[in-house]
C-alpha cells in the first residue's frame, strides 16, 4: 500500500476497514474524477457488469456519479433542485400611453 498522510480509523465504533478503504478511494481518484470522461452506465448494464470496488461511474439512469464499495453502488452526492425562472400575475385596469 502506498505511503498515506490521510488518517487511518481505529476503534471499536467504527467500521474501520470500510473507513480506510474510502480513504484510499478518495487518494486514489481525488483530482482524477472528470466529469466529462467518466465511464456511463445505465441500471441494465451495472446490473449486468462487474466493477472494482472503488470504481467511479455515472449512472445514466439516476443522473448521478456513484462509487462501488465491493457490494453495491453508493450515490456519491445528491440531486439538487433550484428554482428556475420567475412568474406573476397581475392586473390593470387601464394603461394610456401617448407620444407627442
Amino acid at each position: 500500500m502506498l505511503e498515506t498522510r490521510l488518517p487511518l480509523a481505529t476503534g471499536e465504533k467504527i467500521d474501520s476497514g470500510t473507513f480506510n478503504r474510502l480513504i484510499r478511494v478518495l487518494e486514489l481518484n481525488l483530482g482524477a474524477v472528470d466529469i466529462t470522461i467518466s465511464p456511463h452506465f445505465n441500471a441494465d448494464q451495472i446490473s449486468e457488469l462487474q466493477f472494482a470496488t472503488g470504481s467511479i461511474i455515472f449512472n445514466t439512469t439516476t443522473e448521478i456519479h456513484q462509487a462501488f464499495d465491493g457490494t453495491r453502488f453508493r450515490d456519491l452526492y445528491s440531486h439538487q433542485t433550484y428554482p428556475t425562472g420567475v412568474g406573476i400575475t397581475s392586473a390593470v385596469g387601464s394603461v394610456t400611453v401617448s407620444t407627442p
